[in-house]
């Protein structure tokens, strides 16, 4: 393997000099940089990062860390922070936690065994707050997405989730549903808590009482809708609606009454956050809050690398808004 002193001796120079042409820093007449360049690509040099790496105490690699990388959301989300890096000059290490705290830490400890530079992080809910007190602890970097963790003060980049919530809900309001049924992510995720607290504000201000046999909360990631659907469709007042607080929990609901013959919207209006997977953009037809999730990425990784380089000072956040796009799966009644 060819080394640095091997291209020093043949260039005639220094090895300090040959370091500052793959480093691009100190001041080195263009003759002498095109020269050692020359030699270094007639020798298939190949530069050590890892050895750079320890001098310079960056490795370039940056730690994304999602929830469920089959979820359209943080695939695009995904999509973002790897452009963003990319032209920054890192690369990504792309990991999955599938919602499981555990497998977050075992990430976690992954994230420090490999001394990357920062972590862009969707935590898996409020039991990750002891994992995030672990980066701060060995000093990592890290920028939180979709997503935030009661007792941490970082940067972060999050949805407005309870906005996005009462315009889908509103809307229902305005097409003449009064039984609104609400679908939920589990409570210990905060996108979860912000999207009730819009659903029932909602509820509030127009005057429609809060019936607790409408609610429901269950997981973010691919379910069996079914056992909901059939509590639901048994009430002496079944809804009319039903918000659903992301997509996964869309599709399955969707899937239950269509085993049912049960139509959208004719049978059963239903809104939700984020879309569903590239199979349906084919024909969209679901009621949205549509949030920018390639700027979450974009912008989280920009923050991110910012705070690596250390040109951020207090912690910033940024709130993205959602869209509301009416469809085909709410109609009036």
């Amino acid at each position: 393997m060819v080394s640095i002193y091997d291209i020093a001796k043949r260039a005639q120079c220094s090895t300090m000099t040959v370091s500052r042409v793959i480093n691009n820093t100190g001041r080195i007449s263009e003759k002498t940089r095109q020269r050692v360049r020359a030699i270094m690509e007639e020798m298939n040099y190949v530069p050590n990062h890892a050895a750079r790496s320890l001098v310079l105490q960056q490795t370039k690699i940056i730690s994304l860390l999602i929830t469920d990388i089959t979820n359209p959301f943080y695939t695009t989300l995904a999509r973002g922070a790897e452009d963003a890096a990319q032209r920054l000059g890192y690369r990504l290490m792309f990991s999955n936690s599938d919602e499981d705290v555990k497998k977050e830490h075992e990430y976690i400890e992954t994230v420090l065994s490999m001394r990357v530079d920062g972590v862009l992080i969707a935590p898996a809910g409020d039991q990750s707050l002891e994992h995030l007190q672990k980066l701060q602890l060995y000093n990592i970097p890290f920028v939180l997405v979709d997503r935030e963790v009661p007792g941490i003060e970082s940067d972060r980049v999050l949805g407005d989730s309870k906005e996005g919530s009462k315009a889908l809900v509103d809307h229902l309001i305005k097409l003449g549903h009064r039984r609104i049924a609400f679908i939920n992510g589990s409570p210990g995720i905060s996108t979860a808590r912000m999207r009730e607290a819009g659903y029932l504000e909602t509820l509030k201000l127009n005057d429609i009482p809060v019936n607790p046999d409408y609610m429901f909360e269950t997981g973010y990631s691919q379910f069996d809708a079914d056992p909901i659907i059939d509590k639901l469709l048994s009430l002496e007042e079944p809804p009319t609606a039903i918000f659903a607080a992301n997509n996964f929990i869309t599709l399955a609901v969707i899937r239950s009454l269509r085993s049912r013959e049960l139509r959208i919207p004719d049978d059963m209006s239903i809104v939700c956050f984020d879309d569903l997977d590239p199979g349906y953009i084919v024909d969209p037809f679901l009621t949205i809050a549509a949030q920018p999730a390639y700027d979450f990425g974009r912008i989280g990784m920009q923050m991110l690398i910012d705070r690596i380089q250390g040109t951020a000072n207090e912690p910033r956040s940024v709130i993205l808004p959602s869209k509301l796009i009416v469809r085909r799966s709410s109609t009036e009644i």
